[in-house]
């Protein structure tokens, strides 16, 4: 017996793709719904923590997405200048457990499809260009939400998961007021080809901008990215782009030289800003629940985001699929077990952020991002 036996998920990313597999696997009817008309086969790549990986594992999608990833070890420091050497080789923290890497790249993509192939197998249906509108009470006499998609209905379900990012359509309609604020930070983003020398994740500190770093994402691809100030770079063409990342990229060397030659023949840059946020307790507003981007958002700069909204969809799913009801008890343990962890994401990430936009030098960043490792590694 499960608390749910009809459930509608809003938004048909990791987080919600993720809590759609596993209430379809306990037998649940599931219905995704994503405004977007496919899946992209654009993008650059995500980072991946161990306690990503260890949720990826419970799904069931561990093997595809471990052949499709570049799994490492440890985190190299370099220092900007021609040569970029490195200044430090610092080891991970397993937070997903002895059993697998402390970290991974891979294109978000493939991620993306792998997912949706799962979700697809395990019974869910997933339904692509349709925009939601609406939620209304149900008009049974059960506690069920009518949802409403392109002004029609879509069907009343049990519970409505509102994984639909940091714009979040579903927060909207539940009157949840908190939303993301930028931090003050921009980010280039380019996805180009591995150098045989980049094995780990490489970040540089100093230099024209905050941060430029890569991670490996496969044999042959790997994602680059300039941290800058926040500036309005989103009507930029496609040409300045590149070359804008070109430009603030040319006091790095190193692995560098390489990206620029890609970027030079044609990868295509994008640029967002950084944000923050966190919806105090409740996420829910009835039998309507917030999770992943839609409740809490954060600087990448502990590669926590798809990890804590794996983990929402992980705990909440857990709880769905083990109770009966969908009472006050099981909203209680939901939000002690996941507020917490992903305030504490959050509030190191806005942090790790702060000290660079002050220049803060003596800043502990190293302890810091230790402890909030140490906090990952004990399960969700």
């Amino acid at each position: 017996m499960t608390a749910v036996r009809k459930v509608a998920v809003i938004g048909a990313g990791v987080t919600g793709l993720a809590a759609a597999i596993q209430l379809a696997k306990a037998g649940v009817d599931v219905d995704v719904f994503e405004s977007k008309p496919e899946l992209s086969a654009l993008g650059s790549g995500i980072s991946l923590q161990g306690n990503a990986l260890r949720v990826f594992d419970a799904l069931g999608a561990w093997d595809d997405i471990r052949a499709a990833g570049y799994p490492f070890e440890g985190l190299n420091l370099r220092a900007p200048g021609p040569d970029a050497p490195i200044v430090a080789e610092l080891p991970d923290v397993k937070t997903g457990g002895p059993d697998y890497p402390a970290a991974m790249g891979m294109p978000r993509p493939a991620l993306a499809q792998i997912l949706l192939a799962h979700a697809q197998k395990a019974g869910a249906q997933v339904r692509f260009g349709v925009k939601l509108t609406a939620l209304e009470d149900g008009a049974g006499p059960d506690d069920t939400v009518s949802v409403i998609v392109d002004g029609e209905s879509a069907g009343e379900y049990d519970l409505v998961i509102g994984a639909d990012g940091l714009h979040s359509t579903v927060r909207d309609l539940i009157g949840i007021e908190q939303k993301p604020e930028p931090t003050g930070m921009g980010i280039w983003r380019t996805f180009v080809s591995r150098p045989a020398e980049v094995v780990r994740s490489e970040l540089y500190y100093g230099g024209p901008v905050y941060i430029a770093g890569y991670t490996p994402t496969g044999e042959n691809s790997m994602y680059a990215f300039l941290v800058e100030k926040a500036q309005d770079r989103f009507a930029v063409s496609d040409e300045d782009a590149t070359r804008i990342m070109l430009e603030e990229s040319r006091a790095y060397g190193g692995p560098w030289n390489a990206i620029r030659a890609d970027l030079e023949k044609g990868a295509r840059a994008n640029y967002t800003w950084f944000t923050q946020h966190i919806v105090t307790e409740p996420w829910n507003r009835g039998r309507v629940v917030i999770i992943g981007d839609a409740a809490h958002s954060c600087p990448p700069t502990i590669a926590q985001g798809a990890a804590q909204g794996l983990e929402d969809a992980f705990v909440l799913t857990g709880l769905l699929t083990s109770r009966d009801t969908v009472d006050a008890a099981l909203w209680d343990e939901f939000h002690a077990r996941r507020l917490p962890r992903a305030q504490a994401v959050v509030e190191a990430s806005v942090q790790l952020g702060q000290w660079q936009i002050d220049g803060n030098r003596d800043a502990d960043a190293g302890g810091l991002i230790f402890g909030i490792a140490q906090q990952m590694a004990q399960p969700a």
